[in-house]
């Protein structure tokens, strides 16, 4: 009798933290949404439907709103800003509640004290990443990459992390800047000790590694305006590392491969995951305006691939953001070498460069030449520059007559090459004239012939944390929610949540995230889909809020009534809460 009494009032004492009450679940596997109650106790979904007598510390009245998983997002750089914002914003604002972190091969470990500067010094340029903040943001209490990981265990979050091997950091650890930069092969002893690095790093919760090899005259070049060391990176070289994910068999590897020879690139990516036998995350897949072909080529040879046994999913680039830039800190013309020369340095150094008549010539003369590789980048941050706008003039009364006309048009008027006016315009306003990339429009169609038609296809590529001075890419879920599901209605709601949560939790090796189900990680949102809204839209608005009284642009997120991470509300429409419950996830799980 006692027991019983003892197992009644138990019964009776059982509460829950959150109780979320008569919403519409998309709980991420793609079945049909459906209203019910969903309650929530130490970090975990503990209900689904039915009813409780059980009290609850705080009920959410979510009628009318959407309840889904949160967001996860495999692309970002918000390896230093985490360190000052737990948050990882924009992309927190936005729904995002775990994040992968050392993209493209790039962070800040392992590392030599007297390397700390160095890459620090990188990421002002490949990632375009203030120096400033991160020298005042960052506290360096680490070399090695278990060390680092339990750094990033103690450190506040309010996202959940998982965190690839940044192979450059690897390779210049243990082969030296120099060696790696000369493009020579590794030795015997130094892929060895690659091997143990990376098997080091696996053991203490690394999730695999991350490489961008885009040749000699890659897009995101070093600070100094040489190749990353993973542009030159031999194949044997990456081959050894897939080789310990291989023996593992776990881990996954995330790619960023163009080299400029295709048959070659194709050939090595289905080697490489021949080789891992673990799933390759390949970036990039987006939609032209106009021609299919650009992203159905590249879809249909990844079918080809997985018919073969070979697991390697799109990372496809779905959201919508502008780009507006100076030539202060623009570097994504950088896969041009006379783009490259004139950008790189302090800015009195571009200011010569951009006066100098052989550099000024070998500009205008690639602009004629331009090859595709090049046309195809221009395309893709801003478009043609003769279409670029001219958005602001450093505040000159002097320039104000060339505010909202193109480079092309006052070219034409002034009997100019357009990339002179652009170089003249900068300097007349010390290198503070912003050119703004004009909305052109997006093919609603073929983004949603990508979601909807392919297994392998995640949304995303966010870039998030990476050159927050010109692009803000975190805001592509809200935008993905606002344009396709309820605008345009060519993705259903519950395909949309199975590939921004489900399908990216799966391929990235999360755990128990991507989905609401009982027992799962309480990563949860819940928000009105009649209010979601980018703000403010396409290039979003200036904010100084880095460290070192640095700035960068910001896209908030309004609908968002409560974003849950594991179980806690980090922000309520809109306003963060301060709540840091995120977790580093190793191997995928807390």
């Amino acid at each position: 009798m006692l027991i019983i009494i003892s197992f009644m009032m138990g019964a009776l004492m059982e509460s829950f933290d959150i109780h979320i009450s008569g919403g519409t679940i998309v709980d991420g596997t793609r079945v049909p949404r459906f209203k019910s109650d969903l309650w929530i106790k130490d970090g975990k979904i503990a209900k689904i439907g039915g009813r409780t007598s059980a009290s609850s510390n705080r009920t959410i009245d979510a009628t009318g709103k959407i309840v889904a998983p949160g967001f996860v997002d495999l692309h970002t750089h918000y390896d230093a800003q985490i360190r000052w914002d737990p948050w990882c914003t924009i992309s927190g604002y936005h729904g995002v509640t775990s994040v992968v972190l050392g993209n493209c091969g790039f962070g800040f470990a392992p590392v030599r004290p007297d390397f700390q500067e160095r890459s620090m010094l990188t990421m002002t340029r490949t990632e375009a990443i203030p120096f400033e903040s991160m020298k005042q943001g960052m506290d360096w209490d680490w070399e090695t990459i278990p060390e680092y990981l339990d750094s990033l265990e103690r450190i506040p979050k309010g996202v959940n992390v998982i965190q690839y091997m940044p192979t450059a950091s690897l390779m210049t650890y243990v082969m030296g800047l120099e060696k790696a930069k000369a493009g020579e092969p590794a030795s015997k002893g130094e892929r060895e000790e690659m091997a143990r690095l990376l098997h080091e790093g696996m053991d203490a919760g690394l999730c695999g590694f991350s490489i961008q090899r885009l040749g000699e005259n890659s897009v995101q070049a070093d600070y100094d305006g040489s190749p990353m060391v993973t542009d030159i990176m031999g194949d044997e070289d990456i081959l050894n590392l897939a080789r310990v994910l291989s023996d593992r068999d776990e881990g996954f590897i995330q790619i960023t491969q163009g080299t400029g020879d295709i048959r070659a690139d194709i050939a090595f990516l289905e080697k490489l995951a021949s080789v891992a036998n673990r799933p390759i995350l390949h970036n990039v897949v987006a939609p032209s305006r106009q021609d299919p072909e650009v992203h159905r080529r590249p879809l249909r040879w990844i079918d080809k691939c997985w018919d073969a046994g070979l697991p390697i999913y799109a990372q496809c680039g779905t959201g919508r953001a502008g780009f507006a830039f100076t030539l202060e800190h623009w570097n994504l013309y950088d896969a041009s070498p006379a783009w490259r020369a004139v950008t790189t340095g302090t800015k009195d150094e571009k200011i010569e460069k951009m006066k100098d008549p052989e550099l000024r010539k070998a500009l205008v003369t690639e602009a004629a030449e331009a090859d595709r590789r090049l046309q195809v980048i221009q395309a893709g941050v801003g478009g043609n520059p003769k279409g670029l706008v001219v958005q602001g003039v450093n505040r000159q009364p002097d320039l104000q007559q060339y505010v909202g006309k193109s480079v092309g048009d006052i070219a034409e008027a002034e009997g100019k090459h357009h990339i002179e006016v652009m170089l003249d315009l900068s300097l007349l306003g010390d290198l503070n004239v912003e050119f703004l990339g004009p909305d052109k429009g997006s093919n609603a169609s073929f983004m949603a012939e990508m979601m909807n038609d392919s297994p392998y296809a995640i949304p995303g590529v966010s870039d998030g944390g990476a050159h927050t001075k010109f692009f803000t890419g975190g805001a592509y879920t809200t935008d993905f929610l606002t344009w396709l599901v309820r605008d345009e209605g060519v993705v259903t709601l519950e395909e949309a949540h199975y590939r921004l949560s489900a399908l990216a939790a799966h391929a990235a090796g999360f755990r128990d995230r991507g989905t609401l189900k009982e027992g799962s990680a309480a990563d949860v949102l819940v928000y009105d889909m009649e209010e979601l809204e980018i703000l403010p839209n396409w290039i979003g608005e200036v904010e100084f809020d880095l460290p070192g009284g640095e700035w960068r642009r910001v896209q908030r997120a309004k609908g968002y009534n409560q974003i849950i991470v594991n179980g806690e509300v980090t922000f309520e429409d809109g306003e963060c809460t301060s709540a840091t419950p995120g977790k580093l996830l190793r191997h995928g799980s807390a």
